[in-house]
C-alpha cells in the first residue's frame, strides 16, 4: 500500500500531560509525528492539536482509531482529504555578504518573505506558506548561505 501524509486536527482538553498521552500513543506503536503543532483555542478550556504522521491508509485508519479511544480528545479530523488550508511558517538565519546581498533581497522580494531583521552580516527571514513551497524556497536560499533554520510544522483549518 501507498504510503502519504495525513494531517490530523485534534480538539482536546487543555490539560497537563495530554498530549505526553497523544504523542506516546503514537510513538509507543512505532508511528512517526512529522510536525506537531499546539494552542489553546478561543475557549481556554480546549486546545488544538494539528499533527502530520506518514502511512498507509490501515496504518491512519489505526492511528484515528487509537486517538479517538484517548479520554481528553474531544474531535479527530483527517484533513488530508478534506478541503483545509494549509500553512507553515519559517525562520530563516542568513549570511550577508555584499556579494550575496542583492541576490538574498530579490529572492525575499520573489518569495514574498520578510526581513525580520538586517544586520551587517545576517540576517533573519520569515516566510510563511504551504509544505512545499518553504521546501523550495529553502533550496533556492541554501545556495545564498543559511546558518540555521526552525519551522512551525504544518498548520491546517478546515474551509
Amino acid at each position: 500500500m501507498e504510503k502519504k501524509a495525513h494531517i490530523f486536527s485534534l480538539l482536546v482538553n487543555n490539560k497537563p500531560d495530554v498530549l505526553a498521552r497523544i504523542s506516546g500513543i503514537l510513538g509507543g506503536r512505532g508511528y512517526n509525528i512529522d510536525s506537531l503543532c499546539v494552542n489553546t483555542t478561543m475557549s481556554p478550556e480546549t486546545s488544538k492539536i494539528v499533527l502530520t504522521t506518514t502511512g498507509d491508509q490501515a496504518t491512519i485508519t489505526k492511528i484515528e482509531k487509537q486517538l479517538n479511544k484517548l479520554v481528553d480528545v474531544l474531535q479527530v479530523s483527517d484533513l488530508t482529504e478534506d478541503d483545509s488550508v494549509q500553512s507553515e511558517m519559517a525562520l530563516i538565519r542568513m549570511k550577508v555578504t555584499k556579494e550575496n546581498k542583492p541576490e538574498l533581497l530579490k529572492a525575499v522580494e520573489t518569495f514574498k518573505a520578510r526581513i525580520l531583521i538586517m544586520g551587517p552580516v545576517c540576517c533573519i527571514i520569515e516566510l510563511s506558506g504551504k509544505p512545499d513551497e518553504i521546501e523550495s524556497t529553502l533550496a533556492h536560499l541554501k545556495t545564498m548561505g543559511i546558518e540555521d533554520t526552525v519551522r512551525t510544522g504544518t498548520i491546517a483549518l478546515k474551509k
